[in-house]
C-alpha cells in the first residue's frame, strides 16, 4: 500500500491556557453578578475597586494568552507550508466574534454612561433632599408635639403631687385620662432605675417598650429627652418631674407608619444614591473592564475555535497538497486517507488516489519506453561517434534536430546552441546545398563546398539524404566530410610531379645555354667593336636570366623531393637566432627586435629544415617591408621576432610593418605556386607549411595587432609541440 501523507496540526494553545481561561471566565461572571447587586455583597467603592483590580489582572492574562497564541500560530506558519487557510479561518472567526462584541461593548458603555447621567443629576438629588426634609419635618412636628405634651403633663403632675401622695388609684386614673386626652399610647411615672411607679391604664393591642436607661440618664439634667422610633413607629419622651422627687414622666405616642416607612425608604435611597454618585467613575471603569474582558475572552475563544475548525476542515486539503507535491517530485507511492465524514473532500481524495495510481502506471510505461529509446540513442550515438564524417539531422523545415561530435568539431559549432535552429542561419554554405537538394526532390544529392572559419578555408564534401520519400514531413540526413587535407595532398602531389618534370626538362638545356653565352662573350668580346655595349648587355642578360631560371628549377626540385625531418632534442631559440642573423646582415634599412624567452624552448626538431622555414618567413617579412619603403608609405621598417612557451606548446611569431596580407583568400598563399610578388615562385610558404606540419605544428597567418606600429603589417605564427623533459627525447 502506498504511504499516506502526514499533516502536522498547529499546537497554538499555551500551557495552562484552559485553566487560566476558566478562572478569567469565573472572575467575569462573579464580577458581573456583584456589580448587578444580585448577591448580598453590595458594590461599594472598596468592592468596586477590588473588582477593577481582579478584572485588570484577568485582562492581562487574556492579553498574554492572545500573544502566546499569535506567536505560536506565526511560528507554525513560518515552519509549515500551505497553512494560510488555518490563519484565514482563525481570523474570520475572530472577526465574527470580536466585531459584534466590540459594538455591543461600546453601545453598552454609552447606555451605561447615559443611564448614570440620567440617575445622577442635580434635579434627582434635589427631589430626594426635599422628600427627606418633608419626612423629617413631619417627624419633627410629631416629636415637638410629643415633647410639648410631655412637658405639659409633667406640669400637671407636679400640681397633683398631693393626689399622688394620698390616693395612688385616683392619680393613676387621672394619668390615664390625661394620656388618652393627648392621644398617647402610654404614660407612666418611673424611677431612675426604670421601675414603673404609676402607669396609665390605656388599652393597646401590643406591649409597649420599657424606658431606656440612657434616656433616664439624659433627662436627669432637667431637659426632656426624645426617644427615636428605631425599627418601630413609636416615639417616646422622658422628662423629670419637679415636684415628685426622683420620678420621671415617660410618654409614648404612635407616628404614622406609612410616613415613617417612606422616610426610611427615602433615607436608604439617598444613601444608595450618594454611594452611587461617589462610586460613579469606579463603576464605569469596572463595567468597561468587564466588557473588554468579555470581548477578549470571546476573541480568544473564537481564535481557538477557528483553529480547531481549521484543523478539521483544512487537514484533508493540506494532505492533498502535500501528496500533490510528492507526486510533482516524482514520488507516486503516496496516497491520502479517505474518510466517509469528509464528504466532498473525501470524494476528491479518492479521485486523487485513483489519479496517482494511473500516473504511476503511465510513469512506469514511460520509463520503460524511455529506457528503450535511450538504448537506441546510445547505439546510434556510438555508431555516429565512430565515424569521422559529420552527421546532421534536419527536419523538413530545415531546423537542426541533432548532430554528432565530429560535425561540431569540423564546423566549429555548439550542438546544444544549434539545436532547433535553421540550418541556413547556422551554416549558410551547407544550408544552400540543403535547400537545393530539398527543391530538386531527389533522395540523395552531393556537392563539394568551401567554408571559411577564422580566415582559414576548408573544403567539405556535403551529401544530403532524404530519410522518408513517401511523406510530406520528411527528415534529412546531412553528411559532411572534411576533404581539405585530401585536396591539399592531391594538389601537393600534383605540383610535386609537375615540379619534377619542369626541373628535369628545363635544367638540362640551362647549362649549355649558360656555357654558350659565356663562351661567346669571351671569344667575340674583343672582336666586336660596333655596338659593343649592346653585345655585353645581351650576353649579361642571358647569363643572369639563366641563373634565375636555375634557382627557380632548384626550388622546384627542393619542393618535389622534400626530405623527411631528422628529429632530435633541439633548443628552438638557437635555430631562430641563426636564421634571423642571415637575413639581418643583408637588410641594413630594417630594425630587427627580438623577444625570445630566457628559458630553453626544447622540442624534437630538425634544425636544418626549421632554420630554412624561419629564414623563409623572415626573408618574406623583409621583402614586404622593402616594397613599402620603395613607395614611401613608411620611413622605417621593423621586424619583431618572438618565441615563448605556452603550456605544452612553443609559439614563434614574426611581425613586420610591411604591406601585410590580403584580407580575402589568405589561406591560398600556403598553396604551391600562389604568390603576391612579381618574381616569386609561390613555393616558399608552401615549403614552410610542409616543414611546420612535419614537426607536428601548425601555421597561422594574421594581421599585426594594434600594439605593433598601429596594426600595420602581418603576423605569422608557428606553433610547435614542446618537449618538457629533455631526457625523454
Amino acid at each position: 500500500m502506498p504511504a499516506s501523507k502526514t499533516v502536522v496540526k498547529p499546537q497554538v494553545l499555551p500551557k495552562g491556557a484552559l485553566v487560566m481561561t476558566l478562572l478569567v471566565l469565573a472572575t467575569t461572571i462573579v464580577s458581573f453578578i456583584v456589580m448587578m447587586g444580585i448577591t448580598n455583597v453590595s458594590p461599594t467603592k472598596q468592592t468596586t475597586q477590588l473588582i477593577i483590580a481582579a478584572n485588570a489582572i484577568s485582562i492581562l492574562v487574556l492579553v498574554y494568552l492572545s500573544y502566546a497564541t499569535l506567536k505560536k500560530l506565526l511560528l507554525f506558519k513560518s515552519k509549515e507550508k500551505h497553512n494560510d487557510l488555518h490563519t484565514n479561518i482563525a481570523i474570520i472567526f475572530a472577526l465574527i466574534a470580536s466585531i459584534p462584541s466590540i459594538i455591543v461593548a461600546c453601545f453598552s458603555l454609552i447606555v451605561l454612561d447615559n443611564r448614570l447621567n440620567s440617575w445622577i443629576k442635580p434635579e434627582n438629588n434635589q427631589i430626594i433632599d426635599m422628600s427627606i426634609k418633608a419626612a423629617q419635618s413631619y417627624m419633627e412636628d410629631n416629636v415637638q408635639s410629643l415633647l410639648t405634651t410631655t412637658l405639659s403633663m409633667a406640669i400637671d403632675l407636679d400640681q397633683r403631687r398631693l393626689l399622688y401622695s394620698l390616693d395612688r388609684g385616683a392619680f393613676s386614673d387621672w394619668l390615664t385620662y390625661d394620656a388618652g386626652r393627648n392621644n398617647l399610647l402610654g404614660a407612666s411615672l418611673v424611677k431612675s432605675t426604670g421601675e414603673v411607679v404609676v402607669r396609665a391604664e390605656l388599652f393597646v393591642d401590643h406591649s409597649l417598650p420599657a424606658v431606656p436607661l440612657e434616656a433616664l440618664k439624659g433627662a436627669a439634667g432637667d431637659k426632656p429627652v426624645l426617644i427615636p422610633p428605631g425599627d418601630t413607629n413609636l416615639v417616646g419622651a422622658v422628662v423629670k418631674t419637679q415636684a415628685l422627687p426622683d420620678l420621671y414622666l415617660y410618654t409614648i405616642r404612635a407616628v404614622d407608619s406609612s410616613a415613617l416607612d417612606n422616610m426610611r425608604v427615602m433615607t436608604d435611597n439617598n444613601t444608595e444614591y450618594q454611594s452611587l454618585a461617589n462610586n460613579r467613575s469606579n463603576t464605569q471603569i469596572a463595567y468597561a473592564l468587564l466588557y473588554i474582558e468579555l470581548t477578549l475572552l470571546l476573541l480568544l475563544t473564537a481564535v481557538w475555535t477557528g483553529i480547531a475548525v481549521a484543523n478539521r476542515v483544512v487537514q484533508p486539503i493540506r494532505m492533498l497538497i502535500g501528496a500533490a507535491e510528492d507526486v510533482a517530485t516524482g514520488n507516486f507511492d503516496v496516497s491520502v486517507p479517505v474518510r466517509g465524514s469528509d464528504g466532498d473532500i473525501g470524494s476528491l481524495s479518492q479521485t486523487f488516489n485513483n489519479m496517482v495510481e494511473q500516473l504511476k502506471t503511465q510513469h512506469s510505461d514511460l520509463i520503460s519506453a524511455k529506457d528503450e529509446i535511450d538504448e537506441r540513442r546510445r547505439f546510434t550515438e556510438a555508431v555516429l561517434s565512430g565515424v569521422t564524417a559529420g552527421v546532421i539531422s534536419v527536419n523538413s523545415q530545415g531546423n537542426i534536430a541533432g548532430l554528432n561530435r565530429p560535425a561540431e568539431q569540423m564546423l566549429s559549432i555548439d550542438g546544444l546552441q544549434a539545436a532547433s535552429k535553421n540550418l541556413v542561419q547556422i551554416l549558410p554554405e551547407i544550408g544552400a546545398v540543403f535547400v537545393a537538394a530539398r527543391e530538386n526532390g531527389r533522395s540523395s544529392s552531393r556537392k563539394q563546398i568551401s567554408i571559411t572559419r577564422g580566415g582559414i578555408a576548408r573544403s567539405f564534401n556535403v551529401q544530403i539524404t532524404r530519410e522518408d520519400a513517401d511523406t510530406k514531413n520528411t527528415s534529412y540526413v546531412v553528411t559532411v566530410d572534411d576533404i581539405t587535407d585530401l585536396v591539399a595532398a592531391h594538389r601537393s602531389s600534383a605540383w610535386a610531379d609537375v615540379a619534377r618534370r619542369i626541373a628535369h626538362e628545363i635544367k638540362n638545356p640551362l647549362t649549355p645555354i649558360q656555357l654558350s653565352a659565356e663562351r661567346i662573350r669571351r671569344r667575340y668580346g674583343k672582336v666586336i667593336v660596333e655596338d659593343r655595349e649592346v653585345f655585353d648587355q645581351c650576353t649579361e642578360t642571358i647569363i643572369r636570366q639563366v641563373g634565375d631560371i636555375g634557382r627557380m628549377v632548384d626550388e622546384f626540385s627542393e619542393f618535389a623531393r622534400m626530405p623527411k625531418p631528422q628529429l632530435a632534442a633541439t633548443d628552438i631559440r638557437d635555430v631562430l637566432r641563426d636564421a634571423s642573423f642571415l637575413v639581418e646582415i643583408s637588410k641594413n634599412r630594417i630594425k630587427f627586435e627580438h623577444d625570445i624567452a630566457n628559458e630553453p624552448l626544447l622540442g624534437n626538431f630538425d634544425s636544418r629544415l626549421l632554420g630554412q622555414a624561419f629564414g623563409n618567413i623572415i626573408k618574406n617579412a623583409s621583402e614586404s617591408i622593402d616594397a613599402v619603403l620603395e613607395t614611401g608609405q613608411i620611413t622605417a621598417g621593423f621586424i619583431l621576432i618572438r618565441a615563448t612557451a605556452a603550456g605544452q606548446s612553443i609559439i614563434v611569431e614574426v611581425l613586420d610593418n610591411g604591406k601585410g596580407l590580403p584580407s580575402e583568400n589568405r589561406h591560398q598563399l600556403l598553396e604551391p605556386y600562389v604568390t603576391t610578388r612579381e618574381k616569386g615562385t609561390g613555393l616558399g610558404l608552401a615549403i614552410v607549411k610542409k616543414i611546420v606540419e612535419d614537426h607536428g605544428g601548425h601555421l597561422e597567418m594574421l594581421d599585426a595587432p594594434e600594439s605593433f606600429h598601429g596594426g600595420r603589417g602581418a603576423l605569422v605564427r608557428m606553433v610547435f609541440p614542446r618537449l618538457l623533459d629533455a631526457a625523454t627525447s
